[in-house]
């Protein structure tokens, strides 16, 4: 029997659950691990929620761990077979749940999240040059954001699933703590693999002696079909244009957590931005940040426009925060291309996410404890006792740790990423977003973090593209 990820609703179910405690649903103030979906946390008041929801919530979960039903499973996307017979039980318990509103002020419509940020930013610079929209920007700073953006998820792919805990004791035993280079099975002992193994998938063609060009990842992916957005479809594009592109030019294999349960209600028939929400307990998680980088850069100096740009493809597979994340993001890539410091470039993410929400208070704090504290790793562990009920893949505590590691490296492009992926969250994913940052801020890379040039992707027309040319590209859509 065929055992899909992240799609089944026997699967689903304990994530959703998870979703109720964090987004408030289950009682409390959200963020909590509670109701029983394998977190740490409690989540027993009613201080959070509407009068009975958490009542309504821990019905739910008592009613489906009756049935046998299991909790949320901390890293794996799938159970085993057996589960199928629970999955009536599961769809009926998905829309229950659907239909209790969160009682928090996270609106996902951009009237309302423009409304919810004070400090939103005001219209365009005019262009500094000839030409119909932009500022003028130096084309090594984009040939550096693609540059960074490859070098932070290759570093980060071998270690994915890993802990911190073994991520930094693979990096001490291969003498490479603090991490300053890419990862390397040579000299590591025999326990220490055996504790803390690879990630199988990426291992082969991400570490130190098997890089040859740039592996494929969903997270250089995602770049590629924005670019392709805009490039069919222009700035006016639409959330059902990157929704048609997806089904046409996206292997649903290469797509995971909340793209595969919209690229599945897609295929049910079922219209945006309801893809988001139907039956979608991942739709805070990260996969809209990692989609929005090249929003920001075709809109240097504009983040307002890049958020704008970000939430039209997020909201095809993600509410709230996770929309936030996406705008945070190409807010930041915005600035990164004309900025001279990373608190510019945050300052500018924060513009475009609402005050009140879960993701401005976790990026508020984590940068105010990279500004102050010397040692980055108290500044991870302040994150993960804030942050550690939250699923790895999650949109708020990937985007704190970006924004901890850019303001602590001070520029450092080597220790930015390094810090991303030693956070030991989604490591290929926040080293992406992290070197993207760095990297344009920067205006190139260091050379040990130079790769042939030649990415590999299954998506029509870009496998073995080099990063000059989508560089190229990308400079060529911010005068279109």
């Amino acid at each position: 029997m065929i055992r899909l990820t992240w799609v089944q609703p026997e699967d689903l179910l304990g994530h959703e659950l998870r979703q109720a405690a964090e987004d408030g649903r289950a009682g409390g103030s959200g963020e909590s691990g509670g109701v029983g979906t394998g977190g740490r946390g409690g989540g027993s008041g009613e201080s959070g929620g509407e009068a009975g929801s958490g009542d309504r919530v821990r019905e739910i979960a008592a009613r489906w761990h009756a049935a046998g039903g299991h909790d949320a499973p901390p890293r794996a996307g799938a159970s085993d077979a057996g589960a199928a017979r629970l999955r009536g039980l599961a769809e009926e318990l998905l829309d229950e749940l659907a239909a209790i509103p969160s009682p928090l002020d996270e609106p996902s419509d951009l009237a309302g999240i423009i409304a919810a940020c004070p400090g939103w930013p005001g219209p365009r610079p005019a262009p500094l040059a000839p030409g119909p929209r932009r500022v003028v920007v130096d084309p090594a700073r984009v040939l550096g954001a693609w540059l960074g953006r490859a070098a932070g998820c290759v570093l980060g792919k071998p270690v994915e699933k890993i802990p911190r805990e073994g991520i930094r004791r693979i990096a001490e035993a291969t003498g490479n703590w603090p991490i300053r280079g890419w990862f390397t099975a040579k000299g590591l002992p025999d326990d220490v693999a055996r504790r803390w193994p690879w990630n199988r998938r990426s291992a082969v063609n991400s570490l130190a002696e098997n890089i040859d060009g740039i592996p494929e990842d969903d997270d250089l992916n995602y770049p590629l079909l924005a670019l392709t957005v805009l490039e069919r479809h222009g700035r006016d594009f639409a959330t059902d244009d990157v929704a048609r592109l997806w089904l046409d030019e996206l292997p649903a294999g290469r797509t995971f957590t909340a793209e595969r349960v919209a690229y599945r209600n897609l295929l049910d028939g079922v219209e945006p931005p309801r893809t988001a929400t139907h039956r979608n307990p991942f739709r805070e998680w990260i996969g809209a940040l990692i989609r929005a980088d090249v929003y920001g850069w075709v809109n240097p100096g504009d983040p307002a426009t890049a958020a704008e740009y970000a939430w039209r493809d997020a909201r095809l597979t993600h509410t709230a925060n996770g929309i936030y994340g996406a705008m945070f993001v190409a807010a930041m890539c915005a600035a990164s291309l004309v900025a001279t410091s990373a608190e510019e470039v945050v300052r500018a993410g924060l513009s475009v996410v609402p005050e009140g929400s879960r993701l401005h208070g976790a990026v508020r704090l984590a940068v105010a404890d990279a500004a102050r504290e010397d040692d980055f790793e108290r500044v991870v562990d302040r994150l993960h006792e804030r942050h550690g009920a939250l699923h790895w893949v999650h949109t708020v505590n990937n985007a704190a740790l970006v924004a901890a590691t850019l303001i602590h490296g001070r520029g450092d492009f080597t220790a930015t990423i390094a810090g991303a992926v030693a956070g030991g969250w989604d490591t290929d994913s926040a080293g992406a977003t992290a070197g993207s940052l760095a990297g344009a801020l920067n205006g190139g890379v260091p050379g040990r973090w130079r790769m042939r040039d030649r990415l590999a992707s299954s998506l029509t027309g870009f496998d073995g593209v080099g990063l000059e040319e989508l560089a190229a590209r990308t400079q060529e859509m911010m005068t279109t």
